[in-house]
């Protein structure tokens, strides 16, 4: 069985240009036409899609052919093309970066590209650049190309101009302080903190309608996936999940993986001063629990029932801020220290620079599970690591898995449609 939907890759020559800000506008101003518009990001990043979701108004899934494996996107692309009527795919760094890359994905599942470039610091060169993303691979077709951060739109057409045939120009979108995405580390500042995000993203629909007539892609075709039972069930046990500023990076892929196997849900959020609702088991997300200090050290009710369910020999995972939010004491990059849940003896500090990033793979008792790395804080464990992850493109991040009676942390962020039945072992006693 196959469904065919209008489908196109945003990507760009590098990181830094402006996929996310076009992106967006894309999804905003065709919903605003009255389009059904499903949005993905290539890649394992959090930040990005918080902004898309709020941007299209359904959620963003991510896709990766290693993280989640091929069938995974097949299975995410062919749903998308059921109930859409315009798939958009964020890719990640340039085009031809990494290992899969945005093209591999492209050529892989036939999506034309449409190029973002920064046209802020040049002219003709603009179509030399273009030219060559077009002509790079054979087996890939880029569509278009968007100037991004043009001074004018004398500057539009000078870029336009610039194109050789077969490229066609998608339009461009003005250099301007009150459209831009705001940034921490390597990704965009979390949606929830923006409280003018929907301004900032009409701005930017507006900007490219005045800008683009908003063509179509061509349709694409997509075949249905194979199908993958999950054997591990967890009917009728209630998995309390952290949900909140501190602990906000959850896939909504797991999500959807913990409802297949039967579990329910729960969620709570430690700064709203919520208590732990009743539970089979517990996940600590991960996210910024540096930024809350005070308030998470100021939960001692929290810091109980956690310990009292791990002391009961209860599942919990904690990922990246969770792991930080379990340790004995976490210090912020002003070197402001404050105690946490005490779930593992050890401490970590938030470091000026990134101390971990990549892919990681880990094999567990549970099973083999994939996910991804990327953080600014080291950890000091007292005690052996359970495993060590390892980086399939040969990185130096190998993040240690720790256990504590059912208590798994890491930094890894696990992506549970990796190995669903793996994932479920984790949530059980």
């Amino acid at each position: 069985m196959k469904r065919s939907c209008p489908a196109l890759l945003v990507s760009a020559p590098a990181s830094g240009q402006g996929k996310t800000s076009v992106t967006a506008a894309l999804a905003r101003a065709h919903a605003r036409q009255g389009r059904r518009v499903r949005v993905f990001k290539t890649g394992p990043d959090f930040l990005d899609p918080m902004i898309l979701e709020r941007a299209s108004g359904v959620p963003v899934y991510q896709l990766d052919a290693w993280m989640g494996g091929e069938n995974d996107v097949r299975r995410r692309l062919y749903e998308a093309a059921g109930e859409a009527d315009l798939i958009l795919v964020e890719g990640v760094m340039g085009l031809f970066d990494g290992s899969p890359s945005s093209a591999d994905l492209a050529v892989r599942f036939g999506l034309p590209v449409l190029a973002v470039i920064d046209g802020s610091a040049m002219a003709q060169t603009f179509g030399a650049l273009a030219h060559g993303l077009a002509t790079y691979r054979d087996d890939l077709r880029v569509r278009g190309v968007l100037a991004n951060r043009i001074g004018s739109d004398y500057h539009a057409s000078l870029l336009r101009e610039s194109l050789r045939d077969g490229i066609d120009w998608y339009g461009a979108l003005p250099r301007d302080e009150a459209m831009s995405l705001p940034e921490r580390h390597l990704g965009l500042v979390a949606a929830a903190e923006l409280p003018d995000l929907d301004v900032c993203l009409d701005a930017l629909a507006d900007a490219l309608l005045a800008r683009s007539a908003l063509p179509l892609p061509p349709p694409v075709t997509f075949e249905a996936p194979a199908d993958e039972a999950i054997t591990v069930r967890l009917d009728g046990r209630r998995i309390a999940i952290a949900r909140d500023a501190a602990f906000a990076f959850v896939y909504p892929a797991n999500l959807d993986v913990l409802r297949r196997a039967g579990a329910e849900p729960v969620f709570f959020s430690p700064l709203a001063g919520d208590p732990l609702p009743p539970c089979d088991a517990v996940w600590l997300p991960g996210g910024y629990p540096e930024l809350h200090l005070d308030i998470l050290a100021a939960r001692p009710d929290l810091r109980d029932a956690l310990r009292e369910h791990v002391d009961a020999g209860l599942p919990l995972l904690a990922e990246c801020g969770g792991l930080l939010y379990a340790l004995d004491r976490l210090t912020d990059r002003e070197g402001r220290g404050a105690a946490m849940a005490g779930l593992l003896p050890g401490h970590a500090a938030m470091q000026p620079r990134m101390a971990a990033l990549g892919m990681q793979a880990v094999d567990l008792p549970e099973g083999t599970l994939r996910g991804h790395s990327f953080h600014y804080a080291r950890a000091e464990v007292d005690g052996e690591p359970l495993a060590r992850a390892f980086n399939p493109n040969g990185g130096p991040t190998a993040e240690a898995v720790y256990r504590r009676g059912r208590m798994t942390a890491s930094f890894v962020h696990f992506y549970f449609p990796s190995n669903p039945d793996a994932a479920m072992r984790l949530f059980l006693p």
